[in-house]
C-alpha cells in the first residue's frame, strides 16, 4: 500500500503512537500507523497464558493530568479499567513495610486492551516492519507529509537517515535500561496478601505484582520485573533466567512450592534513564517527529501526553 502523500505516517503503535494518530485524525489529517509487532500496545503489553492475560510491560498506571483523567474515565465507562491500589509494599534489608502512594489503575483484560480501545478510530497495520525514514520526508522510500516515530530512541536511531541530523541528535541523547518480566503461575495462592512490592537492593528483583489481585480474578499468578544489571546478562537468552527469577520470588515471599510454569519476556529498552529535554516531544521543520515516555517521567501518562502533543503539533504544521 502506498503512503498518502498528503498524510502522515506514525511508526509504532504503543500508547504514544496511537495518541498521536488520534489527534491527527481529529484534525482531519490522513494517517497510517505502522507496527512491526503482531498487535498494538507497545510496552503496555499483555501475554495470554492458559487463556488468561498477564501484564508483562507496564505494571500499572496513574492519572494526574486532567486530559488523561478524561481518557481514563472513557476506559472506565467501557469497563476496561479498575482502581487497583494506593499502597504497595517495599522489601529491603529491614523487612517489609507499606508504601502509600497515588491510586494505581489496572486493566482486567490487560493494559494492551486500553491501547486497542484508543486505536479504534485510526487505521493500524501490524506486522509491518519499517526499515528507513529519509528526508522529504519518506518512509521506506514512499513520500509522505510527515512522520512520527513513537518508540525508544535506540530503535528510532536505526531508522533515521544520517542526513536527518536534528532527529538523530535527539534520539542519540536518550539512554535506556533493560529488564526481564517473568509471569509465574503457581498451583495455589500461598503468599501473604499484597498488591505489588518494590524490592530494594536486590540482585535480581525490582518489582513483584500479584497479578490475580491486579486483575481481580484471584488467580495464583505473580509477575516479577528484574533489575537492569540482571537483565543485561540474559538478553541473549532470556529463558535461561527462569530458575534464578523463580528462586528469587520464592525466597522473597517464602513460597514452599515451585511455580507450575514460568514465562520470561525480554525488554531490551524497558525504561528511559535519561530523557530528551524539557519538551513533551520533538518536531523538526523537516516534518520528522519523535514521541514517547523519554520526553518526561517514564510513565504511561507521559507517553500518552507526548503522543497527543506531537499529534497536535504535526496537525498545526501541516495546516
Amino acid at each position: 500500500m502506498r503512503v498518502d502523500r498528503s498524510g502522515a505516517v506514525v511508526v509504532g503503535a504503543g500508547i504514544a503512537g496511537i495518541a498521536c494518530a488520534v489527534e491527527l485524525t481529529r484534525a482531519g489529517v490522513p494517517v497510517r500507523v505502522r507496527e512491526r509487532g503482531h498487535v498494538c500496545g507497545g510496552r503496555m503489553a499483555s501475554k495470554r497464558i492458559e487463556g488468561r492475560p498477564a501484564d508483562i510491560g507496564a505494571a500499572y498506571f496513574t492519572a494526574t493530568d486532567p486530559d488523561f483523567v478524561s481518557v481514563v474515565e472513557q476506559w472506565r465507562t467501557a469497563g476496561l479499567v479498575r482502581e487497583w491500589t494506593d499502597t504497595f509494599q517495599a522489601y529491603d534489608r529491614d523487612g517489609r513495610r507499606d508504601v502509600p502512594g497515588p491510586m494505581r489503575f489496572a486493566a482486567p483484560r490487560g493494559l494492551r486492551s486500553l491501547v486497542e480501545h484508543l486505536a479504534r478510530p485510526v487505521p493500524v497495520t501490524v506486522d509491518r516492519l519499517v526499515l528507513s525514514v529519509e528526508p522529504g520526508p519518506a518512509v521506506d522510500g514512499e513520500p509522505c507529509a510527515a512522520v512520527a516515530l513513537a518508540m525508544p530512541g535506540p530503535q528510532a536511531a536505526l531508522l533515521l537517515d544520517p542526513a536527518l541530523t536534528e532527529a538523530t541528535r535527539v534520539v542519540q541523547a536518550q539512554r535506556w535500561s533493560p529488564s526481564l518480566a517473568a509471569v509465574l503461575r503457581f498451583p495455589t495462592r500461598r503468599w501473604p496478601d499484597f498488591s505489588g512490592a518494590f524490592v530494594n537492593d536486590h540482585p535480581v528483583l525490582n518489582l513483584v505484582c500479584d497479578d490475580g489481585d491486579r486483575r481481580g480474578d484471584g488467580a495464583p499468578v505473580l509477575v516479577a520485573h528484574t533489575v537492569p544489571e540482571f537483565a543485561a546478562g540474559h538478553l541473549a537468552q532470556p529463558t535461561g533466567a527462569r530458575p534464578a527469577i523463580e528462586q528469587a520470588v520464592r525466597d522473597l515471599l517464602g513460597l514452599p512450592e515451585r511455580a507450575a510454569d514460568v514465562h520470561v519476556h525480554r525488554w531490551t529498552y524497558a525504561k528511559p534513564t535519561s530523557g530528551a529535554g524539557a519538551d513533551t516531544h520533538h518536531l523538526g521543520v523537516d516534518g520528522i517527529g519523535l514521541a514517547g515516555d523519554a520526553f518526561g517521567k517514564p510513565r504511561v501518562q507521559s507517553a500518552w501526553r507526548s503522543g497527543r502533543d506531537l499529534g497536535r503539533a504535526l496537525a498545526a504544521q501541516l495546516a
